[in-house]
């Protein structure tokens, strides 16, 4: 996720890749970041510190202490400290860095690379109208970008966070489907995420309810109604309610771990 957020931002022309540096405790994460952003790198979160004043913190949610411990008393007023880590809430990210920067809580996903991401931020209590600007800034450069309460930041990781793996397993299914009815794997794959590309941009750019735009494909007596009752018979929507309610509910566990 640093990567793509990274490397979409340098894309997208909103920092070059010398204004960038990073860290890592692994010398082949080291390697594969800075040859994918292009962007300088260390083993040191203090030389990170020293050097930048927008903070991104990427990593596993448990290992926050461990990365902060050392560099705690490095944290300063000028530090503006983005966390997209899942399930740690402001309070334990102010704790942890020390009490004295401003901090936002990001829920970013991969689509960022490709400048589509979809994206929810929440602000801590220090945080500026001029650091929510940045933070927005930032995300819509590579995507869409929401602010929502903290509260609902979990909802946002269920949703948009994990869902573009909901998204691929939905397409690879779409082209299981078509190679069992006799299209080349290519084809089928192509057709698939084309047409669920398609039918997002249809949502976003109409501005039509999903069910309505459903309703317009759906000819009576025709192939798609048929094909729309067995996704009713198999349960696909409520699976897709009950996977975006069980990342939730996981991303709120992290937190509590």
């Amino acid at each position: 996720m640093a990567a793509a957020l990274a490397r979409g931002f340098v894309n997208a022309g909103l920092v070059s890749p010398e204004n960038l540096i990073a860290s890592d405790p692994v010398p082949a994460g080291r390697e594969a970041f800075g040859q994918s952003v292009g962007c300088k790198m260390t083993d040191s979160n203090a030389d990170v510190l020293a050097k930048a004043k927008v903070i991104f913190l990427a990593f596993k949610p448990h290992q926050l202490d461990e990365a902060t411990e050392a560099v705690r008393d490095q944290f300063d007023e000028s530090h503006l400290v983005i966390s997209i880590l899942a399930g740690v809430r402001l309070a334990k990210l102010n704790e942890a860095c020390g009490g004295r920067t401003r901090v936002v809580r990001v829920m970013p996903n991969t689509p960022a690379l490709v400048g589509e991401g979809a994206c929810g931020y929440a602000l801590g209590q220090a945080a500026t109208a001029d650091d929510g600007e940045l933070v927005k800034r930032l995300l819509s450069g590579v995507g869409v970008a929401y602010e929502v309460k903290e509260s609902l930041i979990d909802a946002v990781t269920g949703l948009s966070g994990s869902g573009p793996a909901y998204g691929y397993t939905i397409i690879e299914a779409l082209s299981d489907g078509g190679v069992a009815a006799g299209l080349s794997r290519d084809i089928a794959t192509r057709l698939a995420a084309q047409t669920m590309l398609g039918a997002a941009k249809m949502v976003l750019e109409t501005g039509k309810h999903p069910g309505e735009l459903k309703d317009m494909v759906c000819s009576p007596g025709g192939t798609t109604i048929e094909g729309v009752h067995e996704l009713e018979e198999g349960g696909v929507r409520s699976a897709l309610i009950n996977a975006v309610r069980a990342a939730t509910e996981r991303a709120v566990e992290l937190g509590q771990e």
